[in-house]
């Protein structure tokens, strides 16, 4: 089940909100590393989802949504505008996930290269900016798209049971 269609500002009804807290969880519950432990639920996702769609209806914050064959969200990244008059050339993207299903058949590539592509569409961005938890194969696979690890924060992500992860940041040039 790989993304089909992909979206850049979607309509964001109640619909698409709660599906993007299914797959939000879906994604957590998988082990993804996407700012919850598992067992945490749409519920527990809301808030920060919630954050997110904030950001899309006040202007500094888009959606690229990947799209699957029964119209629901297979995929997501939140390309968030820094807001900062000195960083306004680069952009973060958060909360970068793919349903699990779809994951191992080149869906993550696929929207790490559309989401490089909508924002090249842009105009004045310079630069993508992401971080990512240590430990996981994350920094590999940033890098393969064509990311560069340029700092880390030791033990900064703590993901339960005592265990802590580097908080990793990538950068991605445009130039």
């Amino acid at each position: 089940m790989t993304p089909v269609r992909w979206v850049l500002d979607p309509e964001i009804t109640p619909r698409l909100r709660e599906e993007l807290a299914g797959l939000w969880s879906e994604v957590v519950d998988a082990g993804g590393a996407v700012g919850f432990p598992p067992g945490t639920g749409p519920a527990g996702v809301l808030p920060e989802l919630d954050r997110h769609l904030a950001g899309i209806g006040a202007g500094t914050t888009r959606l690229l949504l990947g799209v699957d064959e029964a119209g629901g969200p297979a995929a997501t990244a939140f390309i968030v505008h820094t807001g900062h008059a000195l960083m306004g050339h680069w952009v973060w993207l958060k909360s970068v996930m793919v349903r699990p299903a779809a994951q191992g058949a080149g869906a993550g590539r696929e929207l790490m290269a559309e989401a490089e592509r909508a924002i090249r569409g842009f105009g004045g961005i310079r630069a993508i900016r992401l971080t990512c938890r240590g430990g996981m194969g994350l920094e590999r696979f940033y890098a393969a798209c064509g990311y560069k690890e340029v700092g880390r924060v030791p033990d900064a992500i703590a993901v339960g049971g005592g265990e802590l992860r580097d908080d990793v940041m990538m950068w991605r040039p445009l130039d």
